[in-house]
């Protein structure tokens, strides 16, 4: 008679965990938020937000309750973008973890559970990271940048009212290249995806500037057409 449990195994379990990417934009750099590990290993060290996996809960509902535990932010929504499985990459067990990204307005943070502080980081300033999490930040650019040609970024990092210019900046801020000014809003108009309001700003004395929204209809007509924004 077999004695084993249905649900027991005799092979070993590794244990899994979730770790978030968060994009946000401050209207001239991209920032990724990271917080301050409290606990060895890797005390005192920049990390992201992250955490083991409850037997009740899925990846992405993991993911949501460790970012709002560590850093008392709410995202919309997480994504998956890959799983990172080196057998190396934690000191304590083998941990796999499944990591999410996800694009925020820059709002105040702060630390909380197993965190000393949360920070949002510029990336041209961002610290050593614990663990593999400097490899899995350049995955997540890399994934990032690919979506940016098939869906608009701006939607999540930008206000619902913005100038040519901010846009543009948010393009170069993530792309890291330097767009001529005409030919970026020609791309853009182009598409059909921005709606050019009534309303415009004054950056300088001298300037004028208008106020686009995105126009959220078009795009979902573009995508089902298999929309790619070719820079």
């Amino acid at each position: 008679m077999n004695t084993e449990q249905s649900f027991s195994y005799r092979y070993p379990h590794p244990a899994v965990a979730t770790d978030c990417v968060i994009f946000g934009f401050d209207g001239a750099n991209l920032k990724v938020l990271l917080i301050q590990r409290g606990i060895e290993p890797f005390k005192g060290s920049w990390a992201f937000p992250g955490g083991f996996l409850r037997p009740d809960e899925t990846a992405e509902a993991c993911a949501l309750r460790e970012l709002k535990e560590e850093t008392n932010l709410s995202a919309a929504y997480v994504e998956q973008f890959y799983t990172f499985t080196d057998p190396s990459r934690d000191p304590r067990e083998r941990v796999i973890t499944i990591a999410h990204f996800a694009l925020c307005k820059i709002q105040d943070v702060q630390g909380g559970d197993d965190a000393n502080k949360a920070q949002w980081f510029s990336m041209d300033n961002i610290p050593h990271l614990a663990f593999d999490h400097d490899y899995i930040l350049r995955v997540a650019l890399s994934k990032l940048r690919e979506q940016i040609h098939f869906r608009p970024i701006g939607f999540e990092l930008l206000p619902k009212k913005f100038t040519m210019k901010e846009l543009q900046l948010l393009y170069e801020a993530i792309l890291d290249v330097r767009f001529d000014r005409a030919n970026f809003a020609k791309k853009m108009l182009h598409f059909n995806l921005l709606t050019k309001l009534d309303e415009s700003v004054w950056p300088t004395a001298k300037r004028e500037a208008h106020l686009y929204s995105f126009n959220e209809d078009s795009y979902n007509e573009l995508k089902k057409k298999g929309f790619k924004l070719e820079f």
